[in-house]
């Protein structure tokens, strides 16, 4: 059987018609992004087009707002449910708000799972961390760390420039970033601020930072949005070498950071993994290949399951300038 790849963009009161005729075992996944455009996401959706072609009966529908707003999910939501697919697999703008129209979904037989970015219990059966969230936590301070030492320095104060002040994941990446700081004690948080995953709004909170800190040494951007975002206003502003940026980014709109020197190094688990895992979780839930405690995810292995249903995908890597290219051109 052939396998049907559609992307489409749902947007609101919009409906979905597929240009073919689905044979009876065909399976069809949703996979609903924060926002299109985003290359995180995209990348996460050639994964999806990896595990469709293993697959092999799979039609992967990519969509998501053109903004990170849960209205726009929300109204996607409404209509993948109307096109009756068998499963859904969003990464999340908000943990509560989704709830409801997941449930709803849930209710027509509909598989639901959250990836990257979870909704409530409720309204989904398993959610895939990209990695531990206590280690992606100390990741960012560590880099935080690595990158005052670069300077020469043996102590130094750093900021968080993250996304919307819902999000799910950055919010809970915080808090354990906060519990690492005992095994930093060279290391002072003074800001938290949040760019909504907007360039020009994450530029100018990086801007921000640094006029309401002179004495800032890096900024922690766990947002492949924000970070970029970053880089560029430390360059803009001739700043390289004093103020350093680093967290979760992605090696095609780093490396010329990183070449440059405003980004000493960054971490980021590989999205085309955790878009592949997405999609053959959601298939063997659909399936019915899963159990309450683990599902199989293809190439990756099986996901483990906690009593909430949460389950990692792997832990993050570090790019910096010894690796950066050798990934470049992939994501």
């Amino acid at each position: 059987m052939n396998k049907k790849l559609i992307t489409s963009v749902v947007l609101a009161c919009s409906t979905f018609t597929a240009s073919h005729t689905l044979a009876a075992d065909d399976v069809r996944i949703a996979l609903l992004v924060k926002a299109l455009g985003i290359g995180f996401f995209e990348a996460a959706y050639k994964g999806a087009q990896e595990a469709s072609e293993e697959l092999g009966n799979v039609e992967v529908i990519y969509t998501g707002p053109t903004t990170t707003t849960a209205e726009g999910q929300i109204e996607i939501i409404n209509s993948l449910i109307a096109q009756r697919v068998d499963a859904i697999a969003v990464s999340a703008n908000d943990t509560d708000a989704l709830v409801p129209s997941l449930e709803k979904a849930q209710r027509r037989g509909i598989k639901v799972i959250s990836w990257d970015s979870g909704v409530g219990e409720k309204g989904r059966i398993a959610h895939i961390n990209p990695s531990s969230n206590s280690l992606i936590g100390r990741m960012n301070v560590k880099l935080a760390a690595d990158a005052i030492a670069e300077k020469g320095k043996q102590s130094g104060k750093f900021a968080i420039l993250s996304a919307t002040p819902t999000s799910t994941n950055q919010n809970i990446w915080i808090d354990e970033m906060k519990k690492s700081l005992g095994e930093f004690p060279n290391l002072e948080l003074v800001d938290t601020v949040y760019g909504d995953d907007l360039a020009d709004k994450s530029f100018r909170e990086a801007q921000a930072l640094i006029k309401n800190h002179p004495d800032l040494d890096v900024i922690v951007a766990p947002t492949t949005v924000g970070i970029l975002a970053a880089a560029q206003a430390i360059t803009d502003l001739g700043l390289i070498g004093k103020v350093y940026v680093t967290g979760l980014g992605l090696p095609s709109e780093l490396a010329g950071h990183v070449h440059s020197g405003a980004v000493h190094n960054f971490a980021i688990w590989n999205p085309i993994d955790l878009g592949y895992a997405a999609t053959t979780v959601a298939y063997n839930l659909v399936k019915g290949e899963a159990t309450a405690t683990e599902i199989p995810m293809g190439r990756m292995g099986s996901l483990s399951l906690d009593n909430a249903g949460n389950g990692a995908m792997a832990d993050p890597f570090v790019y910096d300038a010894s690796n950066v290219d050798d990934f470049s051109s992939i994501f």
